[in-house]
């Protein structure tokens, strides 16, 4: 990036820092070319649904400041950037796109946004979720629909769908998300982007709470989202680490990543389940993957999968997952969960009837399940002695038609021209959720009719960098591609 040319939205953070070092552009350039690009573009896609232009406008120019003076606030030093709507930024807004939340402004910043104004990000604003952060879509009351930058009427997926659409589109340069049941995964997959859930616990929860709950949630993270795989590993050094009474004692060192080069990589491959069949037209572009690694000298295992039975995976994380969230359960829901309990078998594993069993689970139960959950970490422990990493699909489709009738409980995808569960979806999403694994998204080209398709890299415990150098390497193969109309 030269001096005599305007930034590009487009560029990743990397470079765009690069060039801010050096002078080629200035932070306060940056910022007003994406907050004229979000004019411009913001009105069709609903991605960034707050902004604090002034304040953000005076911290450009203090860090130009700084910047001529030879000082450094950090790794992000003058970085514009956004953040998903459910990241605490003290007097900022804080909705989770719920109407009982619309007027919710905390006091202080959450734990992982701090860290990125520590390293010298500018937030600039915050982008669109759907209500309580549980859907695959991204829309609420209070902020209305947010579109797919690759197709009009398509969802840019949830919850960090915002994020991702803002992203695709170049109206940020990072993004900050969170993931529980794959809400960095899948919109990085809908919107041919790289996105990373850590490992759980690597990146702090703390600060983000509503109002009235102190305990966080032990399968959710935030994760960072971006154009490009060296930036995921740049926020996560940013992001990484313990607080609180924890940061007392303990430090984290993640390792290296077993392998940098893709030949060096021993990988395995799934392309579709019986308990969440994966539509054809997204599977052929993870065939092309397999074919394109060979092709590279890659040995890749397509038939090699970890020692569990992935219909009791399901039903695990079904019960660890809603059981986790089931302390927001309203009385109402709990008397419905129990009159469908009624209704159904002892052995009908449906979503809907496994959700209301994880609401109305007894500790008995719940702890029942954590031993079912400590032989599944086990068994994926052992599969990577054998494997370095695991490709599977994000979700069941690419980005499928915005459909907001009726709940996720009850709304059906097409799937080989077939109707299939909308929650299939989080069986995906669920292999690395339930053990708290890390797992990197990269695009992986386009289906047949020209949506984005990405692929998901699941690692070791704790070894997030090796999922992280493979999406690297993948990026020399395919990368981030700008949607037409945007550029």
């Amino acid at each position: 990036m030269s001096s005599a040319s305007a930034p590009s939205p487009f560029a990743s953070g990397v470079e765009l820092l690069a060039a801010l070092r050096s002078g080629a552009i200035t932070s306060r350039a940056l910022l007003d070319l994406y907050l004229e690009r979000i004019a411009r573009f913001n009105p069709q896609l609903n991605a960034v649904i707050h902004l604090e232009v002034e304040a953000a406008r005076t911290r450009a120019d203090e860090a130009d400041a700084a910047q001529a003076r030879g000082e450094s606030w950090g790794p992000l030093h003058g970085l514009p950037l956004t953040v998903k709507e459910s990241h605490h930024i003290a007097g900022w807004p804080t909705t989770w796109g719920d109407p009982a939340f619309a007027d919710f402004r905390p006091d202080a910043t959450g734990v992982a946004a701090q860290r990125l104004l520590d390293a010298g990000a500018i937030i600039f604003g915050k982008t669109n979720v759907p209500i309580n952060l549980l859907d695959w879509q991204s829309y609420n009351a209070i902020h209305g629909t947010t579109e797919n930058p690759w197709r009009v009427g398509f969802t840019p997926g949830g919850s960090s769908g915002g994020s991702a659409a803002a992203l695709a589109a170049g109206l940020t340069s990072v993004e900050l998300g969170t993931d529980a049941g794959g809400s960095v995964r899948i919109p990085s997959h809908f919107c041919g982007l790289f996105g990373h859930r850590p490992s759980i616990y690597v990146v702090p929860q703390a600060g983000n709470e509503r109002p009235g709950i102190t305990l966080g949630n032990e399968v959710a993270t935030p994760g960072p989202m971006a154009r490009s795989a060296r930036d995921l590993e740049l926020l996560l050094d940013v992001l990484a680490g313990p607080t609180g009474p924890e940061a007392t004692a303990w430090r984290l060192t993640l390792p290296a990543p077993r392998a940098t080069e893709l030949t060096r990589f021993r990988v395995a491959i799934l392309y579709s389940a019986e308990i969440a069949v994966v539509d054809d037209a997204y599977v052929e572009r993870l065939r092309g993957l397999t074919q394109k690694l060979r092709d590279a000298g890659v040995a890749v295992d397509e038939t090699a999968r970890p020692a569990f039975d992935f219909t009791e995976q399901h039903h695990v994380l079904i019960q660890v997952l809603r059981g986790a969230s089931s302390s927001r359960a309203t009385p109402a829901a709990v008397e419905a969960a129990e009159a469908l309990l009624r209704t159904k078998a002892a052995d009908d594993l449906s979503y809907v009837t496994d959700a209301a069993r994880a609401m109305l689970q007894s500790h008995r139960t719940w702890l029942g399940i954590q031993e079912r959950r400590a032989a599944i970490q086990r068994a994926w422990a052992e599969f990577f002695t054998r494997y370095d990493v695991l490709l599977a699909p994000a979700s069941t489709t690419a980005a499928f038609p915005i459909d907001e009738a009726g709940t996720r409980d009850t709304r059906t995808l097409s799937v080989n021209n077939r109707r299939a569960d909308y929650n299939d979806q989080l069986f995906w999403a669920g292999l690395a959720t339930l053990p708290g694994l890390p797992a990197s998204v990269a695009p992986i080209g386009h289906t047949r009719d020209g949506l984005p398709a990405g692929v998901q890299i699941i690692g070791p415990y704790l070894e997030d960098r090796t999922p992280l150098a493979f999406a690297a390497a993948l990026e020399d193969l395919y990368g981030f591609r700008v949607p037409p109309g945007f550029e």
